[in-house]
């Protein structure tokens, strides 16, 4: 099949992770034997800042680690029917305008052939919903919702057998140990700062603990106002700016551990969805302490997978744990790993999007009256 995907940008990973889960999953179509083309709008803001931060040279990493993959920027009055024929399935991501969905919606309501998909990996459902709700996905055959959670949103909205869950997940192809372990120092925050949405939580959680129990800690990412860096700087954090996602499993292996610290939302309100990053570091071997949040879905072992914490003291207690005991690094490394192995891998989220797809175009059966 031929798989047409329109997102916010592949090329570009800057505030923008959707783009880690979409390379994995179109590297494993295309190792399935699909084709596959991925579509972005001309000046989108996440590529357009990423040149701006690093020039041309801000994409080395991502054409490193993905060759076989490309993209197509198209122009506002691109011709949609064209770019999408002989496309079987076609998936818009939710951060796309809203024009450019209603349009696309709009060739499958006249006829198109395509299976049509809309695409939801955020909180705007529950923190803004207006805005999801202003897209017109009347042409949609299905909605894919990145939790349990947010699918029962969109059930309440009236799309009911429609909405399938599609959590994110790990591209084991990248994301994996070292092959040569090497000294580990301290920990790792990968992750941006955004719109203070878990300002208190990272202080709370991270910037304090680390500080308390004596270990060095590094953070990655963007959109860090002049505030956030002052309480960086004030906790002694070493802030190194962005990090091409490419590279972050290098990043990993010259750490001891590194931390989950969730979005207000997704503690609140839409329970039960970790985001890509846990699902990356444990991938990658490393150890992973968690702030709190609900495993409604049962995604994981807590406790064996990784640890657990109530409040910021617990997060101090494990993490010297952690810091004073390899053989429990050791322990947690081997089954968070496992369990991504085994359930949370790109190949297994395409196997997922298929059986949708498979479902979705099936004929349906015809009904008998006795």
């Amino acid at each position: 099949m031929k798989f047409a995907y329109f997102t916010h940008s592949l090329r570009s990973c800057w505030n923008h992770g959707n783009a880690h889960f979409l390379r994995g999953v179109l590297r494993e179509l295309q190792a399935a034997g699909h084709e596959v083309a991925a579509f972005e709008p001309k000046g989108a803001w996440s590529p357009t800042n990423l040149l701006a931060d690093h020039g041309p040279a801000g994409l080395d990493a991502w054409r490193a680690a993905y060759p076989e993959l490309s993209s197509t920027t198209y122009p506002a009055d691109v011709d949609l029917a064209e770019l999408t024929d002989g496309a079987d399935v076609v998936i818009v991501h939710e951060w796309n305008e809203q024009a450019l969905v209603a349009a696309v919606g709009d060739l499958r309501r006249r006829g198109a052939r395509f299976t049509l998909l809309f695409h939801d990996t955020h909180h705007r459902a529950v923190s803004d919903p207006e805005a999801i709700r202003a897209f017109d996905l009347s042409g949609y055959d299905g909605v894919l919702a990145f939790g349990e959670t947010l699918s029962e949103v969109y059930r309440r909205w009236g799309w009911g057998g429609r909405v399938w869950t599609w959590h994110e997940a790990a591209d084991l192809r990248l994301f994996r140990p070292p092959d040569k372990e090497g000294e580990r120092r301290g920990l790792v925050w990968i992750g941006n700062w955004g719109d203070d949405e878990r300002s208190a939580e990272l202080e709370d959680y991270l910037f304090r603990p680390t500080q308390q129990v004596d270990l060095p800690l590094d953070v990655y990412g963007v959109r860090y106002p002049d505030h956030a860096l002052a309480t960086l700087a004030r906790y002694g954090v070493r802030y190194h700016g962005w990090l091409p996602n490419a590279r972050a499993p290098e990043v990993f292996a010259r750490h001891l551990a590194t931390v989950h610290v969730p979005r207000r939302f997704y503690t609140e309100v839409l329970p039960g969805i970790p985001t890509i990053r846990v699902f990356e570091a444990l991938a990658c071997g490393i150890p992973l302490v968690s702030a709190p949040w609900e495993d409604s879905e049962g995604l994981f072992t807590p406790g064996e997978d990784f640890l657990f914490v109530r409040d910021g003291a617990e997060m101090a207690e494990r993490l010297a744990m952690l810091r004073d005991d390899p053989a429990l690094r050791a322990r947690l490394s081997a089954h968070g790993l496992a369990t991504v192995r085994a359930r949370h891998s790109c190949a297994h989220r395409a196997a997922e999007l298929l059986a949708v797809v498979e479902r979705l175009r099936a004929p349906q059966p015809v009904r008998t009256y006795a």
